[in-house]
């Protein structure tokens, strides 16, 4: 069944899809699409292609809005402590302590949690044409092009970049913890507002700044912040 985007919104917030989109796990091993529709993202699935109930619900394009991350005072303080400089690519702000990515994209695919298809949650959300830098000595990394993944063990990957040149596509930078994500709320537009999801670095991404800037400081459970995604 396809329904308006405006429709989908309250229903996917009904029927608790946005903790999913959030980064909220289910019980299920994490199969999340990337790129695909509705049909493609469902074949990603290890159920066969002839068990799989039509979605519940799509959006079959994210019409924008932000994901934003206001940054953990630890988070903060390791920078410090490793003397790197952050900064913004493209369209990224960082304004009083928080990260702010514009939703360039994406689409969304939903299965209601009653016809045991899992993940129940696939798609992607956009975020071309931005990103964050640190420098320091001589060195600078880039994280571009970011793209979030819900459904299981849902996570961020982006576009890695040392002194310009690229290192990497498609690498697992964030992990996202769901269960801190608040109850949903709607601003005075009428977009959604998902606010609580925990942003973690990833395990790669640790290892990479580690290698890349000669220490054993930043690990896999390095607190980035909280993130707030609105959703239009």
């Amino acid at each position: 069944m396809r329904i308006t985007t405006r429709s989908i919104v309250a229903a996917l917030a009904s029927a608790g899809v946005i903790a999913a989109l959030a980064g909220c796990s289910t019980t299920s091993p994490a199969t999340p699409a990337a790129t695909s529709s509705a049909s493609s993202a469902a074949s990603a699935s290890t159920t066969s292609v002839k068990t799989i109930p039509a979605p519940t619900a799509q959006i079959p394009v994210v019409a924008g809005k932000t994901t934003q991350v206001a940054l953990d005072a630890g988070f903060v303080k390791a920078l410090g402590t490793l003397k790197l400089t952050p900064g913004v690519i493209g369209t990224a702000t960082l304004t009083n302590g928080t990260l702010s990515f514009p939703i360039t994209g994406g689409f969304i695919d939903y299965w209601s949690p009653s016809l045991h298809y899992r993940p129940y949650v696939q798609g992607n959300l956009l975020h071309e044409g931005s990103g964050i830098s640190l420098t320091a000595g001589g060195k600078k990394v880039s994280l571009e092009d970011f793209v979030i993944h819900p459904g299981n063990n849902s996570f961020i990957s982006g576009t890695v970049l040392l002194n310009g040149k690229t290192v990497g596509t498609n690498v697992d930078i964030f992990r996202l913890d769901g269960s801190t994500l608040k109850p949903v709320t709607a601003d005075s537009s009428g977009d959604t507002v998902l606010t609580g999801t925990t942003v973690y670095i990833s395990n790669d991404a640790a290892a990479l700044l580690d290698q890349t800037y000669g220490t054993k400081a930043v690990t896999g459970d390095l607190k980035v912040g909280v993130a707030t995604l609105t959703v239009k």
